[in-house]
């Protein structure tokens, strides 16, 4: 669902750029109604949770966790539909601080709540499960409220995939409570490349839309420059820290051992998917999710896993080595793809498309020729 609403960061940011906000609302609204469509089809997947689980041969304890957490998460999935096109609304016009302030809010809640629901109380998963879902449904309400009161995954599964895999191993619980440590770090630091996907979207986008071609291709280095800055900082106090930041996480001996044993792989994964997410983002920009679709399931599940689990069960690596390295190569070979892609793009011949796109999807009059050819003047 988000690679699905992403769609909406291409046509509201172009439409802000061409000057059609009044297509912004009908475009959310039709992707409404696809991601909630979808999200009803999903539900099977949380119903079913643990005989999926048993059937692929996770142990029963397990799916039997899985299950009862799945039951409980089925509303958070519905929120997921309503938010992510929100977001892309809010975001295409720059209104980037309220939605900021609206997730503080969230997290502060967050935190609160899972400690006294899940600790105090004592309702264990199923506490997690319902603050999550309260807390996305008040950033879904609190982002409408807003809207209307003022103005205006392929690549999780990928991970989740290595939790997956751990369950399958000798230790199950201390290998999958240490990988949940590292895609938990992992998923935090994301969220800044998320930031930075979101925002280098919204300025090709809005560039493309306003037809200047230059300026979008400018806004690519500055962010991919900043995204690596930012991630090499991290993945260096990982490193550094990585004798004392598991216990932050579990008490449990063997898990810290194998949190410490995985940090150098995980600083690197930082790394690289600070980068890649920075690179979609310009891809959903220009409007080539078809394309960065295809690329996604060829490096991703053609190359990344089955590399993975070669050498993790065939080639004698250590296991979680072995898968994580085979996926991390996925990964690589993405990023190295899309550097490719962008490395020959024509933006000028993508400021014209965004200009037949907006007049295909919302019907407006006034052409930028002008302006990109103004544009291209001055490169």
């Amino acid at each position: 669902m988000l690679g699905m609403g992403s769609a909406l960061e291409t046509l509201c940011g172009q439409a802000v750029g061409a000057g059609k906000l009044d297509m912004l609302g009908v475009y959310m609204q039709r992707s409404w109604v696809i991601l909630n469509t979808t999200a009803l089809l999903l539900c099977l997947l949380y119903i079913f949770a643990r005989q999926l689980l048993k059937a692929i041969g996770e142990t029963t304890a397990i799916a039997e966790a899985a299950g009862v957490f799945a039951d409980w998460m089925i509303p958070q999935l519905f929120a997921y539909s309503m938010n992510f096109p929100i977001q892309k609304f809010l975001q295409a016009q720059s209104k980037i601080m309220v939605t900021a302030w609206i997730s503080a809010a969230a997290l502060v809640a967050h935190a609160a709540l899972s400690w006294d629901l899940m600790l105090k109380v004592g309702w264990g998963l199923v506490g997690a499960a319902v603050v999550l879902n309260v807390t996305w449904w008040f950033i879904v309400v609190a982002q409408l409220a807003y809207i209307f009161g003022g103005s205006l995954c392929l690549e999780v599964w990928y991970f989740m995939a290595l939790i997956l895999v751990a369950g399958y191993l000798k230790n199950a619980e201390v290998a999958v409570d240490a990988m949940s440590i590292c895609m938990n770090i992992l998923g935090w630091t994301v969220m800044l490349a998320f930031g930075m996907n979101a925002a280098v979207s919204v300025r090709v986008s809005n560039e493309l839309g306003a037809g200047h071609p230059r300026t979008a291709k400018f806004a690519v280095t500055v962010a991919v420059i900043s995204s690596f800055a930012i991630a090499l900082v991290l993945s260096m106090i990982l490193v550094i820290f990585r004798k004392q930041y598991p216990s932050l996480f579990s008490t449990d001996e063997d898990v810290k051992e194998l949190v410490i044993e995985l940090t150098p792989m995980l600083a690197l994964c930082i790394i690289i998917n600070n980068v890649q997410p920075v690179l979609s983002g310009v891809a959903v920009g220009a409007g080539w999710q078809a394309i960065l679709a295809y690329v996604n399931i060829a490096c991703y599940y053609i190359f990344g896993i089955p590399l993975g689990l070669l050498l993790g069960f065939m080639l004698g690596w250590p296991i979680f080595r072995g898968i994580w390295s085979g996926m991390l190569s996925g990964i690589v070979l993405q990023t190295c793809v899309l550097f490719f892609m962008i490395y020959k793009t024509n933006w000028n011949k993508e400021a014209s498309l965004a200009e037949n796109r907006i007049k295909k999807w919302g019907g407006y009059k006034d052409t930028k020729v002008n302006h990109i050819v103004e544009d291209n003047q001055e490169a």
